[in-house]
C-alpha cells in the first residue's frame, strides 16, 4: 500500500470512528418518543441533529467544531436533550430506528444536512439552524438566545393565565 493510500485510509478511518463515536455517546439519544419523555421530566428543549454522521462533510464538521467542544457541552447538558437523528450511507441503523428517521425528516421537512432543530418537549418546532461559522461558542451564543425567547415565552403564557 503507497502512502497516499496509508493517509487516505487513515483520515477517512478517523471520521467514521468520531461519527460511531457520537453515535455511541450516551448523551444523543436516538429515540425521539424517550427524547421526549426526558425533556419533559427535566424541563429542557430537545436539540435534534439530523445528521449524515458518515458521508455528509458538513455534519462532520459541526460534530468536530461544535457538538464535540466542552463549550457546547457543558451547555446542552443543563438545557438539552440530544437527538441524534442520523442518515449514514456506509453503516445500518437499526429497521425501528431509520423508520422514525424518515418519518421525523418528512414531519420537519428536512431536506438538507445538517439540519439542527429546537423542539419543545412535546415535539413542536421553535427553531431551525445547521452548520455556523464560528465554533463551539458562536454556537452556544445562538442556542442562549434560543434559550431565553422560550423561556420568555413560556413565563408571558403563564402570566396570562
Amino acid at each position: 500500500m503507497n502512502f497516499k493510500k496509508a493517509l487516505y485510509l487513515g483520515i477517512m478511518s478517523s471520521l467514521f470512528i468520531g461519527a460511531a463515536l457520537k453515535a455511541a455517546d450516551s448523551k444523543w439519544m436516538d429515540d425521539f418518543e424517550a427524547a421526549k419523555v426526558k425533556a419533559l421530566k427535566e424541563n429542557k428543549l430537545i436539540l435534534a441533529d439530523f445528521s449524515g454522521s458518515d458521508w455528509c462533510g458538513w455534519c462532520m464538521k459541526l460534530d468536530k467544531e461544535v457538538f464535540s467542544q466542552k463549550a457546547f457541552t457543558d451547555f446542552a447538558e443543563k438545557h438539552f436533550v440530544l437527538l441524534l437523528v442520523d442518515t449514514p450511507k456506509k453503516s445500518k441503523l437499526p429497521e425501528k430506528v431509520q423508520k422514525q428517521n424518515t418519518e421525523l425528516k418528512a414531519k420537519y421537512n428536512v431536506e438538507g444536512f445538517p439540519t439542527v432543530l429546537i423542539l419543545k418537549a412535546n415535539g413542536d418546532l421553535l427553531e431551525s439552524t445547521g452548520y455556523q461559522e464560528g465554533g463551539a461558542e458562536n454556537y452556544v451564543k445562538y442556542l442562549k438566545g434560543v434559550v431565553e425567547k422560550h423561556a420568555n415565552a413560556s413565563t408571558k403564557k403563564t402570566e396570562k393565565k
